[in-house]
């Protein structure tokens, strides 16, 4: 299913709700996308440009279930299969991201939004970004880009990401902004692969899609993207970047970032620009839920049988995992805790939960821990390691913070009270009460 075929269903299905009214892209449509999120939002008449916005597409996980037509508990195998048995997409020679190409650029005509009122500047944050290496071939992950000029933007490069290496190896590199993407192209590019892997590979096998040469830089790109911003990235030039609202919804420092130079812009006739709110629902469901097949898979490698894992929105979907598993052995909960840090090494606090605890229900997992948790024998504490940038308590420069373990599962064999949560009977309500 295409990015404008999506959009057709769900506007049949009245799920789609459209802002008619002019409006803003500094501060004002990002405060109605978030007051009405989830519900996906069309904005027909952005005072600044003459495209149309949408925000709000894919912020549950069970949106983006009823996309694929699976279920949510469908997602971390679909996902794992995705990224074993990749495939090739198809290479095609014309392409709806190139029906009208810009060599004059002016980044000040697209809806670039001016997100919260201490950001640095109008940011791009839904774009897959594409490069190459000589050695390794094409990545394709998420950067965020705050943009100085018309025609150049400071852009997010953490070290340690295979974009990162690819610039440091050649000081300079040809990437390709893609916006307009559908969930099996945001999902694979947000996954964490071995270098060389290129994640178009695993959107393919999610769902068959087709790829064209970029129109000036020598990159595969979608074929079906709504804009795409080709240029260069340079490692020595930098400006600053930031503030910026990151992941915990709190802002991230000011840093010196690589500048990237936008040279050509490719787009639809009639393109939409698709806005992913920093820091909000649909920013937490595409960043967190690409890790929970790693967790899964390393919890399972453990010896352990992995029910789901949940990189839960209450952890910034990035710092949190619950995890279901099929308690066998008493160490299984321990277990579980160390294969899932090696899963997710961005991860602060790890819980362990029984296959009778619904890891999507706060309340659930919360009654696990006040009922079969004891801090003494259920607490696992890691001395300080390396664990995420977007950690606001983390130190700052090395990243260095504690990770904690929490055993949440009831004991094989209990000793004394009942671990069993008492169920009600099952009645037809209806029976009892008139309409």
């Amino acid at each position: 299913m295409g990015f404008r075929d999506y959009i057709n269903k769900i506007d049949e299905k009245g799920l789609l709700q459209k802002v008619d009214v002019e409006t803003s892209k500094k501060l004002e449509i990002s405060g109605i996308l978030k007051e009405k999120e989830p519900t996906p939002l069309m904005f027909n008449n952005v005072k600044e440009s003459e495209f149309r916005l949408i925000g709000n597409m894919f912020c549950t996980k069970n949106v983006i279930a009823s996309y694929f037509n699976v279920t949510p508990a469908d997602i971390i195998p679909m996902l794992s299969k995705a990224i074993t048995q990749r495939s090739e997409p198809e290479i095609i020679s014309n392409a709806l991201c190139q029906e009208v190409i810009e060599s004059n650029v002016d980044l000040d005509k697209l809806p670039i939004l001016f997100h919260c009122e201490k950001d640095g500047g109008n940011y791009i944050s839904s774009a897959v970004v594409i490069t190459r290496d000589p050695d390794y071939g094409q990545n394709m992950d998420f950067h965020r880009a705050m943009q100085f000029s018309k025609d150049k933007f400071s852009t997010r490069i953490v070290r340690g990401r295979h974009f990162h290496t690819f610039l440091e190896r050649n000081s300079e590199l040809d990437v390709a902004f893609c916006i307009g993407n559908t969930p099996n192209i945001l999902i694979a590019g947000a996954t964490s692969v071995d270098i060389g892997v290129d994640e178009l590979h695993i959107a393919n096998a999610l769902e068959p899609i087709k790829v064209v040469k970029a129109n000036s830089v020598d990159l595969l790109i979608p074929a079906e993207a709504e804009f795409v911003l080709e240029g260069r990235v340079y490692l020595e030039e930098k400006h600053a970047e930031g503030p910026f609202v990151d992941l915990t919804e709190t802002y991230d420092i000011v840093r010196e970032e690589p500048v990237f130079e936008v040279k050509k812009i490719t787009h639809r006739k009639d393109a939409i620009w698709q806005a992913l709110l920093p820091g909000a629902l649909e920013h937490k469901i595409l960043m967190g839920m690409p890790r929970e097949p790693t967790i899964f898979n390393k919890v399972n490698e453990t010896g352990v049988k992995c029910i789901d894992v949940n990189v839960n929105p209450g952890g910034c979907s990035w710092l949190h995992a619950i995890v279901q598993i099929d308690k066998i052995s008493e160490d299984d909960g321990k277990k579980a805790i160390k294969g899932a840090f090696i899963g997710h090494g961005s991860c602060k606090h790890v819980f362990i939960v029984d296959k009778d605890i619904d890891i999507y229900d706060p309340l659930s997992v919360e009654w696990a821990m006040a009922t079969r948790f004891q801090g003494d024998v259920d607490l696992i504490i890691k001395d300080k390691e390396p664990g995420s940038s977007l950690d606001p308590s983390a130190e700052l420069g090395t990243k260095k913070t504690t990770k904690m373990g929490f055993d949440l599962t009831k004991p094989l064999i209990p000793k004394g009270k009942s671990f069993e949560r008492a169920d009600f009977p099952q009645v037809d309500i209806k029976k009892y009460f008139k309409q």
